[in-house]
């Protein structure tokens, strides 16, 4: 056993091991240091990709009868990062996240004490932690933090199924037993994440029970479709149980009028004497614009600039009215630059939490105990990773002001860059709000967006259109090692002038989360776009670019 002892941490701290330890994670971080190139997206080499990559991996794959040493070990792990996308200034993509350093050093402390989530006897600082931090965000958006309650989850995704669970509960507290009622109806945009899509499948609702609003000019949901579709459900003996409400989107970042889907939910609700309509706030994407929610902008004391402040005024308004939700997520692992998967599902009130929860005769081995208090067997998970202490180190290290600053940077490289691609190119068009995400359309000759957007256009031309951006989109994607921009082939629905069908839009996108994405790389990323953009005119035979 003296051997196997060797792979574990020391049981009594002594310097040898420690060393030891610190000996690998030194020799890994100073690798994985060394294949990065601030030019390029990717740490070291590109695999080829070829047709039967994986296939190759699968024949090759097997257990060694006898373990490798570490140094093997670490081989073989830097193998795997050998082309790996990093999140440095040349990534506009998506969403993805550089974790910082609190966050990184967080999620280190948990693997290195391991603790399960699931009960505090298990894993006190995981629990400690998740107390913590939900108290925290509680006060910050407005919820009473002796009243509300939270739990990290795995993702958005996560947190629009838990909060979907507990809506069919509260409703339905015995359809634990005998199963979900037939009639039970979800709303949600038809730009929203498809995560509620996926949850009606699983919770048993069913997509057909799943119903797409339409969404307004600024891609939020349109109250007064939401209305009309919602009387429809219930003249036919439905019942509106759930509603979605997209703070965010994940293309264009539409944010949905929370406080106009309550009020239209209230009227409905006392109307047709119906149970409490369950509002989910989908902050997976937005949720940190909160920690704007009482920044004053009079006194501005981050000093920001007047076109920064005025979008940050209009998200004020928008996200102080997350405390009308039943439930919201912090997606850190987006905006808030945490590691993978660090998403805290906070719910209004904790009262809703024993539809859920499992009988103590259900869980016989922990939780029902004479010690311990912390037990969340409310959780769909049972074990539970503690990626709360990631957010918990991260709240300290950057503070309200950290956070504003670096969500403010994310609005001011865009307006930068909306200015610059307008500018320096005469066939694009910007095709959504001011937000940490630009959308923007090729045209093979002038844009057209107007047009389109007013529904000006017949389908045929708008899928021409479509075509020249998928087109253009596979170009620029053969080299995202050097800049790598995300695409969607909806970025909303639009009318045609031919047809009562209506088209999604193709576009292209610009994501800046990294902290190394500032307005002196604007010009660079625009420079790629137009050289790009150049050089596929003139192999499509187009009208050449002014």
């Amino acid at each position: 056993m003296k051997e196997i002892q060797k792979l574990f941490p020391s049981m009594d701290g002594n310097d040898f091991q420690r060393e030891e330890l610190l000996s690998y994670f030194k020799t890994i971080l100073t690798k994985i240091d060394e294949l990065k190139d601030p030019n390029k997206l990717t740490l070291g080499e590109m695999p080829e990709y070829t047709e039967d990559y994986y296939n190759r991996i699968i024949q090759k794959a097997d257990v060694p009868t006898t373990g490798v040493p570490m140094d093997e070990v670490m081989a073989e792990l830097l193998k795997l990062v050998d082309g790996h996308r990093y999140v440095n200034r040349n990534y506009v993509a998506n969403a993805a996240p550089l974790p910082n350093i609190a966050s990184i050093i967080g999620n280190l402390v948990m693997v290195l004490v391991n603790g399960n989530n699931l009960w505090d006897v298990e894993g006190p600082a995981a629990a400690t932690a998740e107390v913590e931090v939900t108290s925290m965000l509680s006060k910050l958006i407005g919820y009473d933090e002796n009243l509300s309650a939270g739990y990290t989850t795995w993702g958005g995704q996560g947190a629009v199924f838990n909060s979907l669970r507990l809506a069919i509960a509260r409703y339905a507290p015995t359809s634990n037993q005998i199963g979900i009622p037939r009639n039970l109806y979800c709303f949600c945009s038809e730009l929203s994440h498809y995560s509620l899509y996926k949850s009606v499948e699983a919770a048993g609702i069913g997509v057909e029970n799943m119903i797409r609003v339409k969404v307004n000019h600024d891609h939020s949901m349109n109250i007064e479709d939401l209305k009309e579709k919602m009387e429809q459900v219930i003249a036919k003996g439905g019942v509106p149980l759930y509603v979605l409400a997209t703070m965010g989107t994940t293309d264009t970042f539409g944010i949905d009028n929370l406080e106009e889907i309550k009020q239209v939910a209230e009227e409905l609700e006392s109307t047709h004497c119906l149970s409490p309509i369950y509002i989910h706030a989908d902050t997976a994407m937005g949720g940190m614009y909160t920690f704007f929610n009482n920044y004053d902008f009079e006194s501005n004391p981050l000093g920001l600039e007047d076109n920064i402040k005025e979008v940050l005024k209009s998200y004020q308004q928008k996200f102080k009215h997350i405390k009308l939700a039943d439930s919201m997520v912090f997606d850190f692992h987006k905006l808030g630059q945490t590691p993978y998967i660090t998403s805290l599902f906070l719910i209004k009130n904790r009262e809703n939490l024993k539809y859920v929860d499992l009988d103590e005769e259900e869980t016989p081995y922990v939780g029902n105990r004479g010690y311990g208090s912390y037990h969340t067997g409310y959780t769909l998970e049972c074990s539970r990773m503690g990626s709360a202490m990631a957010i918990y180190a991260s709240l300290l290290a950057f503070g309200m002001e950290g956070y504003q600053k670096l969500l403010a940077n994310y609005i001011r490289v865009n307006i930068k860059f909306r200015e610059t691609l307008t500018k320096e190119i005469s066939n694009v068009a910007i095709t959504n709000e001011i937000s940490p995400i630009t959308t923007f359309r090729f045209y093979p000759e002038e844009p057209k967006w107007k047009d389109e957007w007013n529904g000006l256009l017949t389908a045929e031309e708008m899928i021409e259109i479509n075509q020249f951006n998928d087109e253009f989109a596979e170009v620029i994607g053969a080299e995202r090692d050097t800049v790598f921009y995300g695409n969607t082939k909806k970025q909303r629905l639009v009318e045609s002038a031919n047809s009562s069908k209506r088209i999604p839009v193709y576009a292209h996108k610009f994501f800046t989360i990294s902290p190394y994405s500032t307005v002196e790389e604007v010009d660079r990323y625009v420079e790629f776009l137009r050289e790009h953009i150049v050089f596929f005119l003139k192999t499509k035979n187009a009208v050449p670019l002014k």
